[in-house]
């Protein structure tokens, strides 16, 4: 109990701000309290009933919007690190706890994709009696846990443990395995499958549609973090956009030896990263070169365009480029501006449809325009946040369980 300190400073309130401010409402008065008496077991256990991947939410999180960021000691001094606390007991029940591979009666279900919204529906259906077989494109699972976070974040030993427990649930797991061009959806249910979940998540890079975007030197940061080991950026590293994806590019690549800056067309106030993720750039001594747009891709470096705020009439600010230039020189470049998802399952299927980004259209449960068929996750929002795909994935679970018990009668 490496926390009881930070655990006793908690005020237990009857009202809490913190479990409010969760977006998978962790009972975080009750977890300390089960702590504060030396029942990490116990404590373990609301949490993953909770929510699955309580051990990796408590890495990855936006805590200071969530609930170190409502913590009402945290209004005269210093909010309590609930997510410290979590981290503690989850990675040991996780590690510690075997589960029982109970009769599967309930019916079949495919899991396209083992991300966190994969394996949250993985964990609950394979524990309510259903045979679970995940399909997965990459070698491993964990999905954007394991191939879009930097092992500095969330150490990879953590998504092998949670394969672990899901094997002793009875789950089957087919890795390099993609679910569209050869295996389509409808021979899944042809083989007996009852309900087929996706989330398949945003793998496809989002591009700049500038001129040089081809250069041998250019890459994308969802692809470099996939195995950054692979690239060869040499000394000097460009990384364009300034959201969680481009800063966990540029602090890797930073960890890996190169000179990085962070190019980005707005100020520091702007960008989409996390306070958190913007301030372990800085300690890692990341450069930013801001208000500044590229405009072409050159074999010596990049074209920039100055830009600038302007405010309206209403206070709205807008960016606008003012027609000044300038050159960056560098090695390497990694353009960091979202994703979309792939279309391999879609364009092997006339009843999925989708919007126009290319996202799967579901309606709040997760049923999706092909009956049986469901979906969550960055598939069908865009690229988010893990807690919330967690939360929702616990919600399209009982969809299914719904509707697959519906067949029965």
């Amino acid at each position: 109990m490496v926390l009881i300190n930070e655990a006793d400073r908690c005020l237990l309130c009857k009202k809490p701000r913190c479990k409010s401010s969760c977006p998978i409402n962790t009972s975080i008065p009750e977890v300390i309290s089960l702590y504060k008496e030396g029942k990490i077991r116990e404590a373990g256990e609301i949490l993953f009933e909770n929510n699955p991947l309580s051990v990796v939410c408590a890495l990855v999180c936006v805590h200071e919007k969530q609930c170190k960021g409502n913590c009402v000691r945290g209004i005269k001094g210093e909010p309590i690190r609930f997510h410290e606390i979590e981290y503690e007991i989850s990675k040991r029940y996780i590690e510690e706890v075997r589960f029982e591979n109970i009769p599967k009666t309930k019916g079949r279900i495919a899991i396209v994709g083992a991300g966190p919204a994969g394996i949250t529906i993985a964990f609950i259906l394979a524990r309510r009696g259903y045979k679970v077989t995940i399909f997965e494109a990459h070698s491993k699972i964990g999905g954007v846990l394991r191939y879009g976070i930097p092992e500095y974040r969330l150490p990879k030993s953590i998504i092998d443990t949670i394969e672990e427990r899901l094997i002793e649930l009875g789950v089957k797991i087919r890795p390099n395995t993609l679910i569209g061009p050869v295996i389509t959806l409808d021979r899944l249910f042809e083989d007996g499958y009852n309900a087929v979940f996706i989330g398949t998540g945003v793998w496809n890079p989002k591009t700049l549609n500038i001129k040089g975007e081809t250069e041998g030197h250019v890459h994308y940061a969802i692809d470099y973090l996939k195995s950054p080991e692979t690239y060869r950026l040499g000394k000097k590293v460009a990384v364009i956009g300034a959201g969680n994806v481009a800063f966990d590019a540029a602090i890797t690549a930073k960890k890996n030896g190169a000179d990085v800056t962070i190019i980005y067309r707005k100020g520091f106030e702007q960008m989409s990263a996390s306070k958190k993720e913007i301030q372990e750039g800085k300690e890692e001594g990341i450069n930013f070169n801001l208000f500044k747009a590229p405009v072409e891709i050159t074999e010596e470096g990049i074209k920039l365009a100055c830009t600038e705020n302007i405010a309206d009439e209403e206070g709205n600010i807008k960016t606008i480029i003012t027609g000044e230039e300038e050159f960056f020189e560098c090695d390497s470049v990694i353009i960091a501006v979202s994703q979309n998802p792939k279309n391999n399952i879609v364009s092997n299927t006339t009843e999925l449809n989708t919007n126009k980004w290319g996202l799967l259209i579901t309606d709040e449960k997760g049923n999706t325009t092909k009956k049986g068929t469901f979906a969550s996750g960055d598939v069908v929002t865009g690229p988010g946040l893990v807690v919330d795909a967690v939360a929702h994935a616990k919600v399209v679970a009982d969809t299914m369980d719904e509707y697959c018990q519906s067949l029965n009668k």
